[in-house]
């Protein structure tokens, strides 16, 4: 099913190696690139290893959503998700380098591949325009993450020395928009398949694409686009699954009627996720029934207020925000709370051999997402009764009735609703609250302050530039 993985280990050996310096840019090995991209297997396994560098990204992406009002920090140790939690984390946190690090090792190879594919005869290369728009998807999905967690950051297009980069400023947002992840995402969206089979199974389509070029629109408040591309995804035949449930049900396949894009993982090869154990709670019984031991911390935990807005027979509320199980004797064991938990969410939870190694991928896009976020669009284009036709589809598949007669202003707070209600813990809250310029109001109650809809940029990097005129930190982070 996930066979795309079984290579990746193999293939993130044959990148060149990165320094851990500026933007993870200057290759320390002195080897000729151009003796490293020849052939079609070449430029594969160099695009397998821009997955690997997302693979590891998004271990930890979740901790992003450990700011908003859905998930909580548990106990009160002392690290970087205590501090996400209760809004003290600071510039110098691992968790900014990384990820800055990770993305730009994307875009340098992203860029690699990009500066030397161009000089390949297309004649004895069969998949050039596939692996072209492929690796421009990646490099836009890149930096989507970035500008969403950081703002203005660099803009890199080509491989560059350190004394290069050293000049390369922070660059406006909207020009990175406009220029880089609009760009790649029309050009990759033409030439990329709109399925595969076999060991490539996992990689970015035409509809991932779209999708994703859709949501680009939606954040930017670009509504017509958006509307636009959304609707031209939901005429490939993605649907919903019946049963939500099956979502998160890790025996079967889950490159099913709904994915459209996933963060792919497998267990037993050591490419195996760490969100089973982490979303589980530190209770005995729960581990001893799934075979699954919970995360320190019980930092993946729902907050009180996720578990009270689930109206009754939503179908979505005990795998979102269970208060126990039922055990194999048909009796419903609630969890004891005694660690401070009171709900857990089952959306990753699958049994484990070893712990941080299960095969739950992470659900970048799916359809239930598509169809929310064209109701968004639709009602912000003023198109109400048409919004309220993709929302109440949603609600139907949660068990549900439809909104009828609801004014604009009304469908939008149902669709954030709604949106919070289907996509928690699958890294779409805190950025919604953000894009939508609700998360100051929403989370000024529990701590938040006025400047932290951004991310501080890594302290190391500020330091490295050394000049506040071409690379400033991002306001109140000082």
């Amino acid at each position: 099913m996930k066979t795309i993985k079984s290579i990746m280990v193999f293939s993130a050996l044959l990148i060149v190696a990165c320094s851990k310096d500026f933007i993870e840019i200057d290759p320390i090995s002195s080897a000729n690139t151009a003796v490293l991209y020849k052939t079609d297997e070449d430029f594969n396994d160099a695009i397998i290893g821009c997955y690997s560098l997302l693979q590891e990204q998004y271990q930890n992406f979740w901790e992003y959503d450990l700011p908003s009002d859905d998930v909580r920090h548990q106990w009160p140790t002392e690290d970087i998700r205590l501090r996400l939690d209760n809004y003290t984390c600071q510039d110098n946190e691992g968790l900014f380098l990384d990820t800055w690090s990770n993305y730009y090792g994307v875009i340098f190879r992203a860029n690699t591949i990009l500066s030397n594919i161009e000089e390949i005869d297309a004649s004895t290369f069969v998949n050039k325009d596939r692996y072209i728009a492929e690796t421009k998807f990646l490099r836009a999905f890149a930096y989507f993450d970035l500008v969403r967690i950081f703002g203005d950051v660099p803009m890199i297009t080509t491989p560059l020395s350190d004394e290069e980069a050293l000049q390369s400023g922070r660059i406006d947002i909207a020009k990175i928009y406009d220029e880089i992840i609009i760009k790649d995402l029309l050009g990759a969206e033409n030439k990329l398949p709109e399925a595969y089979s076999g060991q490539n199974v996992g990689r970015a389509t035409k509809g991932a694409a779209k999708a994703l070029l859709g949501k680009v629109y939606l954040t930017m408040k670009d509504f017509v686009n958006a509307e636009g591309k959304l609707k031209e995804v939901t005429t490939m035949g993605y649907a919903l699954l019946p049963d939500y449930n099956d979502l998160f049900d890790y025996s079967k396949d889950e490159h099913h009627s709904e994915y459209i894009f996933d963060i792919e993982y497998e267990e037993g090869i050591e490419e195996g996720s760490g969100f089973t154990n982490e979303f589980s709670p530190q209770e005995k019984a729960v581990a001893e029934f799934y075979g699954v031991e919970g995360g320190v911390g019980n930092s993946g935990t729902p907050s009180d207020d996720l578990f009270l807005i689930f109206e009754p027979g939503d179908l979505r509320k005990d795998v979102t925000v269970a208060r126990g199980f039922t055990d194999k004797n048909g009796v419903f064991m609630a969890i004891s709370g005694s660690v401070g938990a009171k709900t857990f969410t089952k959306k990753y939870m699958t049994p484990v051999v070893r712990g941080g190694d299960s095969k739950a991928n992470w659900k970048v896009i799916r359809y239930g997402d598509v169809l929310l976020m064209l109701a968004e669009a639709l009602n912000e284009n003023n198109k109400t009764s048409e919004a309220l036709l993709e929302l109440n589809e949603i609600r139907n598949r949660a068990g549900l009735e439809g909104y009828t007669g609801l004014t604009q202003t009304e469908t939008r707070e149902k669709i954030y609703l709604e949106r919070r209600l289907e996509l928690s813990f699958e890294g779409h809250r805190w950025f919604d609250l953000v894009r939508t310029g609700r998360a100051f109001n929403t989370l000024e109650p529990l701590g938040m302050k006025d400047y932290m809809t951004l991310f501080p940029i890594p302290l190391d990097q500020i330091q490295i530039m050394n000049d506040p005129a071409l690379f400033p930190q991002n306001p109140g982070w000082d």
